[in-house]
């Protein structure tokens, strides 16, 4: 009950409120929405992914065995959902957009505080929400990209708008500076601070500027298949992957808690930019941010059994 009243204060509500006032501002002023996906995609996200990984502190092994997890979760979690939408003949707008809402977690902004607030702010299940999280960044950035583009332009144009996004230089620089133990100079540090510092309130107004530009009409069949996959079969596949790795303890639970967070603005993000079921993609964010104030403190019960 503690975890339910904690998520619920903590991570749900502050969430509403600030998707409440991006509606709110939409039907005052009729923001501009793909503005603010630029701002997200060219400015917020890259520094985001830069802070965190630079202040990162996690050693080789962690590190291997994290990715060896991701991998072999992720493959699985992609080959179900790609069995689903063909059984259910989704159209290729559709099947893109479904797979994305399941495959893109919100590794970020609800799994990082929902981490440290499950395991008492501990260094270690912290790190290795970090690999997972900057993960998450990555594969929008670049194969979420290649499939809205895939049809439409040819590789070396796709390509070409892949490498034009910040986040793909941050991840290697962070990673160089932080290996050779170099200093961010603070003219620099200071503004990247507040520019990852705003990146949650940005994509949290930016999904409520969509949503406040939809016409409503919900798509509950796609909605609610897109939300029992990521919110009930996602979790279940972290419980059968770490299993089948022999992996035990904090380890596990913490990667097994960073499966059963709701979508990510990613694919939000993602469908605005490139005009690819936007409806869809918000409204798959905000029911699974919603259903997850009663699934995860289930998920958490279950982890006192590993």
């Amino acid at each position: 009950m503690n975890y339910f009243v904690y998520i619920l204060i903590n991570n749900i509500v502050p969430i509403c409120i600030m998707i409440a006032i991006g509606v709110t501002m939409y039907r005052a002023f009729q923001i501009d929405i793909r503005t603010l996906s630029k701002l997200n995609f060219y400015v917020f996200s890259p520094a985001l992914v830069f802070v965190k990984l630079y202040e990162s502190e996690m050693s080789l092994s962690i590190l291997m065995q994290v990715l060896l997890f991701f991998v072999i979760f992720f493959s699985l979690l992609f080959a179900i959902i790609e069995v689903i939408i063909r059984i259910q003949k989704l159209q290729r707008g559709m099947r893109i957009a479904m797979r994305n809402s399941v495959i893109f977690y919100n590794s970020a902004n609800y799994a990082l505080p929902l981490n440290q607030t499950v395991f008492g702010g501990n260094a270690y299940t912290l790190a290795i929400q970090i690999v997972i999280m900057i993960m998450q960044t990555l594969i929008p950035n670049t194969y979420g990209i290649y499939t809205l583009n895939a049809h439409k332009a040819t590789w070396k144009a796709t390509m070409k708008t892949i490498l034009s996004l910040p986040v793909i230089y941050a991840i290697p620089i962070a990673l160089l500076l932080r290996y050779y133990h170099v200093p961010v100079p603070s003219s620099i540090d200071i503004p990247l601070n507040y520019i990852a510092n705003a990146f949650m309130a940005t994509a949290l107004l930016t999904l409520g500027v969509q949503l406040g530009a939809m016409k409503w009409t919900f798509q509950f069949s796609n909605v609610l298949l897109s939300n029992m996959l990521r919110l009930a079969i996602g979790p279940l596949l972290g419980f059968l992957v770490v299993w089948m790795l022999g992996i035990e303890g904090l380890t596990a639970k913490a990667l097994i808690l960073s499966c059963a967070v709701p979508t990510s603005l990613s694919s939000v993000l993602l469908a605005i930019e490139y005009e690819n079921e936007a409806e869809f993609s918000s409204q798959a964010v905000f029911t699974s941010t919603l259903f997850s104030m009663f699934t995860i403190p289930i998920v958490i019960y279950l982890l006192d059994f590993i």
